[in-house]
Order: structure tokens, then C-alpha cells, then sequence
């Protein structure tokens, strides 16, 4: 195959025949087209699987051999860089990388320096991103100020800034009235809270999932329970305030549980899962690699397999890349000093492939969660193939068998737990609103 190009093109009318098509709103895939006019999509379905004998001149026919084509993905957790951690990543590194990996809208973290406290900070990232990048790329403001947890950030004034959904990062908000403050003030607002959920004092020194793993490596341990807790706390606090409420990252069983419980109930409650959890356990940990260190820790093989099962029912909205870029000298040091954190837009998709390639989850169930589920939670105007909706698309091939290597992924960090992995399934192209914005060269007749 020949290389990559990433270089934006202009937007163009286009048909993408010839597809296997998976609508994951309607959950079905069958063969088809999709006919983009001006940036949007003007028609989709099977009867435009055939490229016409004649087509318009004005339109460009691209052949997509049969390959997927659905929407782009949606990542509402990753860390971008911008501002202040440039040596980590930056809009730009981070927008090729998502791109390859067919994300065509980002959430950024708040836990930037400065903070995304303000609401000229969240007009910074903004006009930052749409110099740097081609993606759609939204800001999470801080729920508290200075990510600190005892003064609420103004989220009416956030939110009209353009901030998406209000969090404190990897930190969660101890202080429960002040926790019960916050979504009150955004219910009133018809904000949405995406909050992480770790009781900081059970956590404490530990660094991975408490057991007897752990207790082998002679590694002190994060119990399930602190995040049971804080979950179990802040679904109360739902329940009386009637807010909108994200639990970013559930890692275990027992979370899961407690999800479901609350969709049940009529709570208006969504949660995301990072692709590590679904994909990983605690026992890669093996001989202390620091790769797969991350906040929270990976669990137990039951656990995963409770997130898998949580994901095929429908129950988890959102798959998450959990993107957390660390340098060298931060990753590679003991394990209780290394830094957490993986990177993950580029191999996000295809690691997330193997549930499908195992028969655990069907393609249209996957892709609901990588795309229109995250735009649903966070009302975000992406991830679909009905008419009218943007044009932002990808074709992928499920199948293809790629080893990762560290050194040709575009992000500047390469702290990837997938280091060598064999995946199946690579992005051939990718468009956000008509415009392509990568693809790899020769890989699809007209492209």
C-alpha cells in the first residue's frame, strides 16, 4: 500500500459507491452509497451501491471496494496539549493521529496550564483548534476552578464559550455538597457533568487494580470500591438534583452495574469506557511495564469481560481513547513513579475491532459506541448517515493486519500499551464535512 496523506483537501461533492454501509444509529449494515453535496450528506442507502455508468462531471465516484464506510468517530476523553503541555502533544500532532485513526470529533480535557477555567480559555482553544486542525474539536471546561474542588467554575458563561461538558479531568470532586452545587447549577443550564469517578483517599499511594496480582508484584493497590463509591455518591446526588451526568471512566462490574440500575430508573445517566479497559487486564501489567500504567487501573479479566458483556447489551455509551501522552523521561521509571497514561487515538478503532473479530460485539454495537452514542451523550451534531447530517465519514477496512509501531504513529509521545501489537482493521479515509483530511495513497479507486 502506498503512504499515508494527511494533507486537507477541498470539500467536493463526491459518491461513495460501492460500500459495505453501517449505520450505527439504525444498527444495521447492508451495501450501499453515500452522496455528499456541499459538506453534508444529501442521500444514503443501498440504491446508490452501483456507480453510475454516466456520472455527473461534478461529482467524484469513489470506489470503496466493499469496504465499511460509517461515521467518524467521536472521542470525548483526550488530552491535546494545548495549552501548556506542547512537548506532550499539540492540536495539530494530535489531529493527524486522530484522523488516521478515522475520530473526526475530539473532546479535550480541561487539565491544561491554564486551566479550562475561563471562559477567554475556552475561546483560546477554540480559534486554536480551528487554525491547527481540520477535526472538530470541542473543549470539557473544569467543573471547579483551577481543578482544585472547592470553588464551582461559572458554567452558564463556559458553556455559552462553546465548552461542551464540564469535568475536573482525572480528579474527582470530593466535596459532596459542593458536587451536589454543580449539578444543580448544571441542570439549570442544560450542562451535562462528565465526572471522574475516584474516592482520592481509598485510592491513595496505589497504582494498580488492588488483588492478589498486585500484592505479587509487591505493588500497593486501587481498590474496585473507590470507584464504586464515588459512582454510587454522585448517582444519589443525580437522583435529587436531576441534572445530566457522565461518569467519564467505569472500569469494573460493579460500576456497571450501577449504570444500569440508574438508566432503569429514568436517571438521565451515560458512562464511557476507555478502549484499554475493554481490551486489557491487570495481568499485562506482567514484569512492571509502565505502558500500562494508567488512571484508573486496568482491572481484573472478569471485569473486562463484564464491560465487553456491558457493551454488546447497549448499556455503556462510550468508548473512549482515554488519550494521555507522556514522555520518555516520565514513563520510563520505576512503576510507583512512573507517570499514568496512554496514548490511543490512532489505534483506537482497530484495537476495538478485535471485540468484533472475537464474535463478543456486533460492528453496528461497536461503532454506536465510538460515534453517534458519545455525540448523543454529549449532544455534539455528529455521527450519522442521515440526510442533512455533516459529512464527516470514514472508510475502513475491518480486516486488514497491521503491527503497531510506535515510531510511525503521528502522535509526539509513544507511550502506546499496544507497542507491537498485531491489530486488524486501518482507516483508509477519512472527511470531516466533505473534506478529506487523510488518507492512505492508492488505496481506493477515484480517492
Amino acid at each position: 500500500m502506498g503512504e499515508e496523506r494527511a494533507r486537507p483537501t477541498p470539500a467536493s461533492d463526491m459518491l461513495l459507491a460501492n460500500a459495505r454501509l453501517v449505520d450505527p444509529v439504525a444498527q444495521r449494515e447492508l451495501p450501499g452509497g453515500v452522496l455528499v453535496m456541499r459538506g453534508v450528506i444529501a442521500d444514503s442507502g443501498a440504491h446508490l451501491a452501483k456507480p453510475p455508468d454516466k456520472p455527473r462531471q461534478e461529482i467524484r465516484v469513489i470506489d470503496c471496494r466493499g469496504l465499511v464506510v460509517a461515521p467518524g468517530l467521536v472521542d470525548l476523553q483526550a488530552f491535546l496539549g494545548e495549552p501548556g503541555a506542547e512537548h506532550r502533544e499539540t492540536l495539530a500532532s494530535a489531529s493527524r493521529a486522530a484522523a488516521a485513526g478515522g475520530i473526526t470529533t475530539m473532546v479535550c480535557r480541561p487539565d491544561t496550564d491554564p486551566v479550562i477555567d475561563d471562559p477567554a480559555i475556552v475561546d483560546f482553544v477554540l480559534r486554536r483548534a480551528r487554525a491547527a486542525s481540520s477535526l472538530r474539536i470541542v473543549p470539557c471546561a473544569a467543573l471547579t476552578r483551577g481543578l482544585a474542588g472547592k470553588e464551582m467554575t461559572e458554567i452558564g458563561l463556559l458553556k455559552e464559550a462553546g465548552a461542551v461538558a464540564f469535568g475536573d479531568g482525572h480528579k474527582s470532586v470530593m466535596d459532596a455538597q459542593l458536587m451536589r452545587r454543580a449539578l444543580t447549577y448544571a441542570r439549570d443550564r442544560d450542562a451535562i457533568v462528565s465526572h471522574f469517578t475516584e474516592d482520592a483517599n481509598l485510592a491513595a499511594e496505589g497504582v494498580m487494580n488492588e488483588g492478589e496480582f498486585a500484592s505479587r508484584l509487591g505493588l500497593p493497590g486501587i481498590p474496585k470500591v473507590a470507584e464504586t463509591l464515588m459512582l454510587m455518591r454522585d448517582l444519589a446526588l443525580v437522583r435529587l438534583t436531576g441534572a445530566r451526568y457522565h461518569a467519564s471512566l467505569i472500569t469494573c462490574a460493579e460500576s456497571l452495574e450501577a449504570i444500569r440500575a440508574a438508566k432503569q430508573e429514568g436517571l438521565t445517566v451515560t458512562c464511557g469506557v476507555s478502549i484499554n479497559h475493554l481490551t486489557l487486564n491487570e495481568s499485562d501489567v506482567a514484569e512492571y511495564r509502565t505502558f500500562f500504567k494508567l488512571s484508573p487501573p486496568l482491572r481484573s479479566e472478569s471485569d473486562r469481560q463484564a464491560l465487553v458483556a456491558g457493551l454488546s447489551e447497549g448499556v455503556i455509551d462510550a468508548i473512549v481513547s482515554d488519550h494521555d501522552p507522556q514522555d520518555v523521561e516520565t514513563k520510563r521509571q520505576p512503576f510507583t513513579e512512573s507517570a499514568d497514561g496512554a496514548i490511543g487515538l490512532e489505534t483506537m478503532l482497530a484495537a476495538a475491532l478485535r471485540l468484533v473479530h472475537s464474535g463478543e460485539v456486533s460492528l453496528p454495537r461497536l461503532l454506536a459506541a465510538l460515534s453517534s452514542g458519545p455525540a448523543a451523550a454529549f449532544r455534539l451534531p455528529a455521527a450519522s448517515l442521515a440526510r442533512g447530517s455533516p459529512a464527516d465519514l470514514i472508510v475502513f477496512d475491518p480486516d486488514e493486519p497491521w503491527v503497531v509501531d510506535p515510531a510511525n504513529l503521528a502522535s509526539v509521545c509513544k507511550n502506546t500499551p499496544f507497542d507491537e501489537a498485531r491489530l486488524q482493521g486501518r482507516v483508509l479515509a477519512t472527511f470531516v464535512g466533505g473534506e478529506l483530511v487523510h488518507a492512505v495513497a492508492d488505496s481506493l479507486p477515484g480517492l
